[in-house]
């Protein structure tokens, strides 16, 4: 079979999955999925106390849809642009091992699953999904029209917090909207840093970024920035959400990863961007999880 093809039959069907979750990072979905279950327990704790495990699998369900579904459409978007950059000119798209039509199949269905999912969990996350899919998907083409496409990604990643705590409770929530606000600049800050390793191609290209637009030593002052209001809002999200010690523990030990993370790049020396992009941010995001659940199960929730 040629690889414009797409076909759910016969021995290649394995590697032809494992190449689309190469193209999408599946295994980044640990950055944003534990601040969804960050939300979704601390709404059930203030619930009644305990985990509703079929709800809490509806969110995962529905956060691996979203980003998947985002990230093949990133792809596809992006692909002429990737072919460009000799860092990305590799990836799945452009060599041809996934075909524009097994993306867009890997997409669509993707978005089903979030739609089955918010369709599974409420009303509310049922009439919103179609929303969080218009905003997960304009990531790519914001990085065509202004220099601060990092801005939109942050705006599009405090849909998981946010549409955690509607799935637990049904209603909107300003607690859910700071912590997804805190994702947000989190992911927005390091995606500045991630930007860095191309600033020079992108503006060969016409690529728009904070480091193309003005350079590194802006765009790590930027990055900075953003990462010194994502711990000022994580304390807040800890107050409104009535955690305790274990948790701004947590943001302590959250905040000076991130000052690590902001150490590893320097404006001349950007060889560690992939260490502090990786590395650093797995552990913020599983490390806040584990704190949270420590502090909201020492609060009373239980299985």
């Amino acid at each position: 079979m040629s690889s414009a093809t797409w076909s759910f039959e016969g021995p290649s069907d394995p590697g032809r999955v494992r190449a689309f979750l190469d193209l999408v990072r599946f295994e980044h979905s640990v950055f944003a999925l534990p601040f969804a279950y960050i939300a979704a327990l601390s709404a059930m704790t203030a619930a009644n106390g305990h985990v509703h495990w079929i709800q809490l699998l509806l969110v995962t369900i529905a956060m691996v849809g979203a980003r998947t579904f985002a990230m093949a459409v990133n792809r596809i978007v992006d692909r002429h642009i990737d072919a460009r950059n000799p860092r990305t000119r590799n990836r799945e798209l452009v060599t041809g091992v996934v075909s524009l039509r097994a993306a867009w199949v890997g997409a669509i269905v993707a978005l089903a699953i979030l739609f089955l999912a918010a369709y599974g969990l409420n009303t509310l996350c049922l009439a919103l999904s179609p929303i969080a899919a218009i905003v997960l998907a304009g990531y790519p083409y914001a990085k065509r029209f202004t220099w601060a496409p990092h801005a939109v990604l942050g705006l599009a990643q405090t849909i998981g917090p946010i549409g955690a705590w509607m799935a637990v409770t049904g209603h909107w929530s300003w607690t859910s909207v700071v912590l997804g606000a805190a994702v947000g600049c989190w992911i927005g800050g390091f995606d500045i840093i991630y930007a860095l390793q191309d600033y020079e191609i992108d503006r060969e290209i016409g690529v728009k970024s904070l480091p193309a637009r003005f350079g590194p030593h802006v765009a790590l002052a930027c990055s900075r920035a953003a990462h010194y209001v994502t711990v000022l809002l994580l304390l807040w999200f800890g107050l409104l959400a009535d955690l305790g010690w274990v948790w701004t523990l947590g943001v302590v030990a959250a905040a000076f990863a991130l000052a690590y993370e902001q150490r590893l790049v320097k404006p001349t020396d950007l060889s560690n961007v992939n260490k502090a992009f990786f590395t650093v941010n797995g552990f913020v995001g599983i490390g806040l999880f584990m704190f949270a659940l420590v502090d909201l199960v020492s609060r009373g929730l239980r299985p």
